[in-house]
């Protein structure tokens, strides 16, 4: 993907690890499983970047054991 950053499936909302020893990553907006990671695979199939991506909200950090004993 020259000029374009690398989608990584594991910040997309829509990834998923599956139960499937054979293909063990998913992707639920696309709605398949493969051996690779799923935007590599849109990427290899189509020659376009996966216009699925969606990212994951982001969290608040957890509080510390300070703050909870307060």
């Amino acid at each position: 993907m020259p000029g374009t950053a690398r989608i990584r499936c594991i910040q997309c909302r829509h990834y998923q690890i599956t139960w499937d020893p054979e293909r063990p990553y998913g992707c639920e907006a696309l709605n398949f499983k493969s051996r690779i990671e799923p935007s590599q695979y849109v990427f290899q199939t189509s020659g376009v970047a996966c216009q699925s991506f969606e990212a994951k909200p982001t969290r608040k950090p957890l509080a510390s054991a300070r703050e909870c004993d307060s």
